[in-house]
């Protein structure tokens, strides 16, 4: 047997606050509340911690959850881990809806970095009030871009496994910035 996966059915994190982390992503993002589930009982483990699991619709079938735990000690980040690695990253529809979004953002009162280039794709850098940085990003590569950076991706990930410096098979992606 294989394992056949459909989608992903939801993507979880802490959060501070379920109340604020909701209203934040219904009026900055245009999220809709579409569950919530409470328990004094972890299902899983049977452990007695109460906890707010809520889940946000980001939009074709994709959910972002977030799970608040007022007995668990405050949050906090991997400190061996840089605050620009871990992100979640949302696509909207071309750079006009990008260029729209950073200026509601910015009217929202929140810093926003970029839009920045990554080759096959332009993205603003923005954080939400638990910490977790978030990412709103364009698709501007051609199918000839990604075609060919689907044709390279083992070639890059075999010489990175041997060296763990940056391979240069999709160099070309800086020299169009």
């Amino acid at each position: 047997m294989t394992v056949n996966i459909k989608r992903i059915h939801h993507v979880a994190y802490r959060c501070r606050d379920a109340k604020e982390t909701v209203e934040f992503y219904q009026r900055v993002l245009n999220m809709k509340f579409v569950l919530a589930i409470a328990e004094d009982e972890v299902p899983s483990t049977k452990q007695q911690d109460p906890y707010m699991h809520i889940f946000m619709d980001a939009g074709m079938g994709n959910v972002l959850a977030f799970f608040e735990l007022p007995n668990a000690p405050e949050m906090g980040k991997d400190p061996n881990t840089p605050a620009w690695v871990q992100h979640i990253a949302f696509e909207v529809e071309d750079m006009d809806a990008l260029l729209k979004a950073k200026a509601h953002l910015e009217e929202q009162g929140l810093d926003v970095l970029g839009p920045t280039h990554h080759g096959i794709f332009k993205s603003i850098y923005f954080f939400d009030p638990n910490g977790h940085r978030l990412e709103l990003a364009a698709n501007i590569g051609t199918e000839e871009q990604m075609a060919e950076l689907h044709r390279v991706a083992p070639l890059m990930i075999e010489e990175w496994s041997k060296t763990k410096k940056a391979p240069k098979h999709a160099a070309w992606l800086h020299e169009q910035a």
